[in-house]
C-alpha cells in the first residue's frame, strides 16, 4: 500500500517511466504470457474510462517503440455459477489493450490469476489509481465505492460501517476520510451531473450536496442548468438539500431558485446586467449577452460602410 500512497499523495501521479516499473507483482510460480487481443473481455463494471485521447496516443507511440512493458492482470472469464465460459477478463490493462489494437499488435502479456469477484474487484482498483496519470473526479468516486465495498464484503470493518475499509483507502491514496466519503457521494448523482462534474461545468463542493437529492430532483436541477446556462452554487445547492431532507423541494422551487439572477463577485464585470429588462425573464446571462454582441457586430459592420459620392456603399 505505500508504492500506493507515494504514487497519489497530493493528487500527483508518477510519470510514464515510473508507471512502467511494475506495479503488479508476480509469485513465484506465475509467468507472464502473451494472450491474443480478441480472447481480453473487459469487466462487467470498470469505473476507468479508456478513451482515443492524446494521452493513448502518447501511450500507442511507445508501445511502438519499446513493446507493452507491464504485463496485465487477467482471471478466467465464468458465469454467475463458477462454470468458465471462455476468454480472459481483462481486470488491469484495458488501456494497453487498446494501445495494442490501434497499434496492430495482436496479443498482450498478461498474468493469469484465479481470484474471487472481491479480489478482483480491489486488483482491478489498486492498479489503476497507481498507473493512470490522471483520474477524472467521476473515475476516482465510483473507483473509492468499489473498493470500499470489496474490502467490505472481505470483511473489513468495525461497528462502524466502512470504518476501518477507508483507512485502508486513506493509507493508500493519501486522501482524508472525509475526502474518500465526499467523492464517493457523487456516485449518487445522475449520469447527467457526474458528466458536469467531469467536463467543469458542476464544481465539487455543489455536486457533493446535489447528491443527497432524489432521482427525480437531480433531473429537474439538470433540466433548469441547461435551460438557464448556469452553474449552482455551493449556497444553492446547500438550500436544495436541506429542502428535500425537509420534504419542501419541489421541481417549480429548483426552477425558481435555479433561475435566481446572481450577485457578481467583487471584480467581476456587471456589463449586460444592467440590460436584462429589455429582455424575456427567462433569457439566462449568456442568451442576453449573445444577443448584444450580434447587436453591437450589425452595427459596426454598418459603421464600417464607406460610401462614394453616388451614395453607394462599396
Amino acid at each position: 500500500m505505500s508504492r500506493g500512497k507515494s504514487i497519489l499523495a497530493n493528487n500527483t501521479l508518477s510519470n510514464y517511466d515510473n508507471i512502467f516499473k511494475s506495479t503488479i507483482k508476480k509469485s513465484d510460480n506465475e509467468v507472464v504470457v502473451h494472450i491474443p487481443i480478441d480472447e481480453l473481455y473487459p469487466p462487467e463494471f470498470h469505473p476507468f474510462q479508456v478513451n482515443d485521447d492524446e494521452a493513448m496516443d502518447k501511450l500507442v507511440r511507445n508501445i511502438k517503440l519499446h513493446g507493452v512493458r507491464e504485463p496485465g492482470l487477467v482471471r478466467p472469464r465464468q458465469d454467475d455459477d463458477g462454470n468458465h465460459i471462455g476468454g480472459y477478463e481483462l481486470l488491469c490493462g484495458n488501456r494497453r489493450k487498446r494501445a495494442c489494437e490501434l497499434a496492430e499488435i495482436p496479443t498482450l502479456p498478461v498474468i493469469i490469476r484465479d481470484l474471487d469477484n472481491n479480489s478482483a474487484a480491489i486488483a482491478m482498483v489498486d492498479s489503476n489509481l497507481e498507473q493512470r496519470e490522471k483520474l477524472l473526479l467521476s473515475e476516482k468516486a465510483w473507483a473509492y465505492q468499489v473498493k470500499l465495498e470489496a474490502l467490505n464484503h472481505q470483511g473489513v470493518k468495525s461497528n462502524n460501517p466502512g470504518e476501518l475499509s477507508v483507512s485502508i483507502l486513506c493509507e493508500q491514496t493519501g486522501e482524508s476520510k472525509n475526502q474518500i466519503f465526499r467523492l464517493v457521494r457523487l456516485t449518487k448523482l445522475i449520469i447527467t451531473l457526474l458528466d458536469k462534474v467531469d467536463t467543469k461545468q458542476l464544481a465539487f463542493n455543489p455536486a457533493t450536496e446535489l447528491s443527497y437529492l432524489s432521482l427525480t430532483e437531480q433531473v429537474a436541477v439538470a433540466s433548469a442548468m441547461e435551460h438557464y446556462d448556469i452553474k449552482p452554487s455551493h449556497s444553492q445547492a446547500k438550500r436544495l438539500k436541506i429542502m428535500s431532507k425537509a420534504g419542501e423541494l419541489t421541481i417549480e422551487k429548483i426552477d425558481a431558485m435555479l433561475s435566481e439572477i446572481k450577485k457578481p463577485l467583487k471584480g467581476e464585470p456587471t456589463g449586460s446586467t444592467r440590460f436584462r429588462k429589455y429582455f424575456p425573464p427567462d433569457y439566462s446571462q449568456k442568451q442576453i449577452e449573445d444577443v448584444i454582441i450580434l447587436l453591437l457586430k450589425e452595427h459596426q459592420a454598418k459603421q464600417a460602410q464607406v460610401v462614394d459620392g453616388s451614395g453607394e456603399a462599396v
